[in-house]
């Protein structure tokens, strides 16, 4: 225990001294959301893979390694890979562009504030609150583990702990740590993974125990089941507001391309860790131990505590980044998409940075109450990315590429994509979900703007080729 405690006291230390700094330096809240658009190359490259390798990643991607096999790396890591790169390379220059806040300011430029509500609340009350419980639930695993916590106080610490840090820094202490903690993220995960073959008799012994299916891209229910999963996870990707905020964050287009690529590309390597830390425990744990708990639980028992001490840090590393971008994403959205575009668009930099902090508080403590009442890692994490990505993903699209796309056509298509798969468990159906919500909402989209015409408020551009107006014009 002392160990483990010798270096929790360092970590967070560190981690507070440098948001303190922020808090002294950061005094608008153009800084505090956005990180000023002034970023450098490799403070992105940080934070991108710090802020992907959180808890549905350590926690979740094992838990799928050990339930699916191999195929646990196509349904998620490679899902959220892909699109994250058509996301990049195909709109990540036009995005950067627009100087943008937050994914709904797309939506109010294009077709007026008011579409932007929608996309706005999916992202801070569907994705942000529900995502950042899950780094706490992950957080609660170590105090339980490390110092036999219970579960509620534990729960509480680990909120006290991320509130604390994010209201500080905002996203350039959030950025500027992300960096600093890619480099203990990549080294833990890599030691675990060995130190976990090993354990298991070596690669060899555990290629040679394993099921034929548990290493198969197919996994042990087949390559339908795995597309289905693929399609319900990946999509998100392209409207993650988080990878948005990166985007905006970096000082030129040229640092936000190549930067926030090699990230992901860097991701794509890491993520094959998790995955064989799963597989790998199927040779020693019984094959209906709680995937949730695998990681905390192969750290705890396989290493000494000089050497666990430093994967748990990892882990606080990949969650506590995971949790404040997830928390400044909400914020985000709460204060420039809420309060400067609807309540008061002429606030001053006191009244925003005041709204800021507040809704970092209202975000925190909303996230603290879902994990007390949720406990299934994947499970949360597939919900929020399948409602966000049925209702948001394909007005994206027509935004980017369709002038003929309408505000009439985009409210429709957003409307129908998020009722549709709210409704969808209790239709009693076995068409898949991602499919059904996608289909009305193409319904709505393509339906509501062929049949209605241009509002007065919209922008008309296809925004791929276009400029919208930029963020002075719109306030």
């Amino acid at each position: 225990m002392g160990w483990y405690l010798a270096y929790f006291v360092v970590y967070f230390a560190a981690m507070f001294g440098i948001g303190f700094y922020y808090f002294l330096k950061v005094k608008n809240a153009d800084d505090y959301l956005i990180g000023g658009w002034n970023m450098g190359f490799w403070p992105i490259v940080g934070t991108v893979i710090s802020t992907w390798c959180g808890a549905s990643v350590f926690i979740g991607a094992v838990g799928l390694g050990f339930t699916v096999g191999a195929s646990g790396y196509i349904r998620f890591s490679l899902a959220s890979i892909i699109f994250t790169l058509i996301l990049l390379l195909a709109f990540g220059k036009a995005l950067r562009r627009q100087r943008l806040y937050t994914l709904a300011d797309l939506f109010g430029s294009r077709f007026g504030v008011s579409v932007g509500i929608i996309p706005s609340l999916l992202s801070a009350v569907v994705y942000a609150i529900p995502t950042t419980a899950m780094q706490y639930l992950a957080m609660a695993t170590i105090w339980t583990t490390c110092f036999g916590m219970d579960w509620n106080s534990a729960l509480i610490l680990s909120f006290v702990l991320v509130f604390s840090f994010t209201v500080l820094g905002g996203l350039p202490g959030t950025i500027i740590t992300d960096a600093l903690q890619a480099i203990l993220i990549i080294v833990g995960i890599i030691i675990l993974a060995v130190a976990t073959i090993n354990y298991a008799g070596g690669w060899g012994h555990v290629v040679a125990n394993t099921p034929p299916e548990y290493l198969s891209p197919a996994g042990p229910y087949g390559f339908k089941e795995v597309m289905f999963f693929f399609l319900s996870v990946g999509p998100f990707y392209m409207v993650w507001q988080s990878s948005w905020q990166r985007i905006f964050a970096a000082k030129s287009e040229s640092v936000s391309l190549s930067a926030n690529t090699l990230g992901v590309i860097i991701c794509a390597f890491i993520f094959i860790c998790p995955a064989v830390i799963g597989i790998a425990s199927r040779q020693f744990l019984p094959l209906d131990f709680n995937p949730d708990l695998i990681f905390s639980k192969v750290t705890y028992d396989m290493l000494p505590p000089y050497i666990g001490g430093l994967i748990y840090c990892a882990l606080l590393a990949a969650l506590v980044t995971g949790a404040d971008s997830f928390i400044l994403q909400g914020s985000s959205n709460l204060t420039h998409d809420f309060y400067r575009q609807l309540i008061n668009p002429k606030a001053t930099n006191k009244q925003l940075m005041f709204c800021s902090r507040l809704t970092v508080l209202i975000i925190a403590l909303a996230a603290l109450l879902v994990a007390f009442n949720f406990t299934g890692i994947i499970a949360i994490y597939q919900w929020a990315l399948r409602l966000t990505a049925t209702t948001i993903v394909l007005p994206f699209l027509a935004t980017m590429l369709w002038r003929g796309v309408t505000k009439t056509g985009a409210m429709a298509g957003m409307l129908l994509g998020l009722v549709s798969t709210l409704l969808w468990p209790y239709l009693g159906i076995s068409f898949d979900q991602t499919l059904f919500g996608f289909l009305f909402c193409a319904a709505g989209l393509f339906g509501g703007s062929l049949m209605s015409k241009h509002s007065p408020d919209e922008h008309i551009a296809a925004v791929l080729w276009e400029n919208l107006p930029t963020a002075t014009e719109r306030q």
